[in-house]
């Protein structure tokens, strides 16, 4: 069983993007704000691989959801 925290830079990592705080601030300014009616896995910007980890964080209420979550909102501001 993974009982390792999640956060930002593992997410990031998890996804294959670069995890250091500048890339994920980067990351975040260029493709916010995600219009509402646009599910966060759905957005064009992610690989089949990445949107499919993504649903599946969500779908299955794993470790990841928070995170996932945490994404999200900042990518909807």
């Amino acid at each position: 069983m993974d009982t390792s925290q999640h956060n930002l830079h593992t997410l990031f990592e998890q996804l294959g993007l670069p995890a250091d705080q500048e890339s994920i601030e980067t990351f975040i300014a260029k493709y916010a704000p995600l219009p509402q009616e646009v599910a966060l896995p759905d957005a064009t910007f992610w690989t089949a691989a990445q949107s499919s980890f993504l649903h599946q964080g969500i779908e299955d209420d794993s470790d990841w959801a928070e995170v996932i979550d945490e994404l999200d909102a900042l990518l909807r501001h």
